[in-house]
């Protein structure tokens, strides 16, 4: 069935949506993925920074910046303090260093409340895929398309895979919530 096919690819958007979110949330740990969401003035266009420069760790709590055009540096440290990362940024001859400040339980607190809620919104969206889906099997009952029993039989295949993919958004919610409090 075409709907379902369509519906199990909105489920798995919407977890890869959440994974990539829960990769922008910064831990104790510095990851390049954090800067992500980071966009360059880059010769008129705006850019993410890994395509102006490389991004790679140099510390537990550093990562290190290395622009491929040496006259990016100073569009690439103003973009790092315009993104409001909370970081602080030194440079030197080689690039840039951002040093990421150790979380405080306030901070953590905070990071923790906003997971929950892009938690939340991942669930808002297949909640949104189930019951748009269930509205199409209603209509195709209608339509005579469907027998009532293989509407029952598709609405049950619908909830399990609702159900699974709720397992997995909470999953990935309970390990960046362990990673945040650790």
């Amino acid at each position: 069935m075409i709907i379902m096919d369509d519906f199990t690819k909105r489920l798995h958007e919407s977890t890869e949506w959440l994974s990539k979110e829960f990769a922008s949330i910064r831990t104790g740990q510095a990851a390049p993925s954090l800067l992500d969401s980071v966009k360059v003035e880059s010769y008129g266009t705006k850019m993410p920074i890994n395509q102006v420069a490389s991004v790679g760790v140099e510390d537990a709590r550093t990562l290190r910046i290395g622009p491929w055009d040496a006259s990016q540096i100073a569009s690439i440290e103003s973009a790092l303090t315009a993104a409001d990362l909370g970081v602080s940024v030194a440079t030197d001859s080689a690039g840039l260093r951002v040093i990421f400040p150790e979380l405080t339980s306030e901070r953590r607190a905070q990071l923790t409340k906003l997971a929950k809620q892009k938690l939340e919104d991942a669930r808002v969206s297949v909640r949104a895929a189930r019951d748009e889906i269930m509205k199409q099997l209603d209509a195709q009952e209608k339509a005579g398309e469907l027998s009532e029993d293989e509407k029952f039989t598709a609405r049950e295949q619908v909830q399990k895979q609702v159900d699974q993919t709720n397992t997995k958004l909470d999953e990935l919610y309970a390990a960046k919530e362990t990673e945040l409090t650790q």
